[in-house]
């Protein structure tokens, strides 16, 4: 069964921001990455090197806030209202490949579903209501 979480975006404040939601709601991140730590297919500008790429911080039982800095250097840019998305985790490939299909039916897709670099089968879309998404299968989730 899927699992909902908050993705959060910024403009540049990724780390500043999880370091506060750290102080108030406990615990230790998952990950945090940044941008330099990209294969070298993937280019960055050194003024973008440090940006957070990624991080999760769970902050419940069944519940992961996550997010990472906008980046020029891949299009993306942050509108503070539109700053976050609703990201999908799921329990196979298959799973991710039906819900990316069903909820970006009339939207506008941003990244297909694809196998990445970290290892998991994801996609980026914003739905016909104009709400954003991700879809998520981690490969090695079962390892854990």
């Amino acid at each position: 069964m899927a699992a909902i979480n908050p993705y959060l975006t910024f403009d540049g404040t990724c780390e500043e921001a999880f370091l506060f939601y750290r102080s108030v709601f406990g615990g230790e991140f998952q990950f945090m990455g940044r941008f330099k730590e990209m294969p070298s297919e993937y280019p960055v500008p050194d003024s973008e090197a440090e940006k957070i790429m990624h991080v999760s911080l769970p902050i419940g039982k069944d519940t992961v806030l996550m997010g990472s800095d906008s980046s020029e250097a891949f299009g993306q840019s942050t509108v503070v209202g539109n700053n976050f998305s609703i990201s999908i985790n799921t329990d196979s490939e298959e799973e991710a490949t039906d819900l990316f299909n069903r909820l970006s039916d009339g939207g506008k897709v941003t990244m297909p579903m694809e196998r990445t670099f970290w290892d998991a089968y994801f996609g980026m879309f914003t739905d016909k209501f104009g709400i954003q998404w991700m879809v998520n299968y981690g490969y090695n989730q079962d390892e854990k």
